[in-house]
């Protein structure tokens, strides 16, 4: 199952439905964060189930969402990807090959090189933070299997503002296998991220995710075990 939330993505998520579509075939939820736009209309129209929670979730907690609804269907696996247009379906299959073959509990879609230089800064903190040593730290296109979807669907997980860093520290201290893969993006076509939206919200992000790198944090997930 691939899992999109979105919020206000009207201009993109249609066309993004119908090329995971295209792609994939595979099953595609988009979980919409309190759109004011035809976000809705655009992606059940292109073929995607739209899952509406009746608050605002935030770009984490709607994924947790698409998670829970992907563990109750029993999918084995699932996929993140923006709504943007950003991620490219067309190494999903690639990516999930790590998974299937038991290589692999989650993978990252890495493109490092799309990162602005202080972007490169802020990673290179959060690796020597956190001992993490992936290239691309913040990347939302990931694939998990059904051990770290478990994990991710924790009520600890819940409290967690940001899909990236904390996740990649709660799967690590779960014992799973994390790997990366490389792949290309696309600028974002249209608006800009409702995550890093300003100065403050870049600082605001900066803050707490330095303070949980720096936590001393005993996750309650107890260890997956491995095939």
């Amino acid at each position: 199952m691939v899992v999109i939330p979105a919020k206000n993505e009207e201009a993109t998520i249609g066309l993004v439905v119908k090329k995971i579509k295209a792609d994939l075939g595979s099953e595609i939820v988009v979980v919409n964060d309190g759109s004011t736009d035809n976000t809705v209309d655009e992606a059940i129209s292109a073929g995607a189930k739209v899952l509406s929670p009746v608050l605002p979730l935030g770009a984490w907690g709607a994924t947790q969402t698409g998670i829970h609804y992907a563990l109750k269907k029993g999918c084995a696996a699932v996929v993140t990807m923006d709504a943007d247009g950003q991620h490219e379906s067309a190494f999903v299959s690639e990516m999930h090959a790590l998974i299937a073959s038991g290589q692999a509990d989650v993978v990252i879609g890495s493109c490092p090189q799309r990162g602005s230089v202080s972007r490169r800064l802020a990673w290179a903190m959060f690796r020597k933070l956190t001992g993490l040593g992936f290239g691309d730290l913040t990347s939302g296109f990931r694939i998990y299997n059904r051990a770290a979807m478990e994990v991710l669907a924790s009520a600890e997980a819940t409290l967690l503002d940001y899909q990236d860093i904390g996740v990649l520290i709660m799967l690590r201290k779960a014992g799973l296998e994390i790997k990366e893969y490389p792949v290309a993006m696309s600028q974002r076509q249209t608006g800009k991220s409702r995550i890093f939206n300003s100065w403050f919200a870049v600082s605001w992000y900066l803050l707490q995710t330095g303070i949980l790198c720096l936590a001393r944090w005993e996750s309650k997930v107890p260890t997956a075990p491995r095939p």
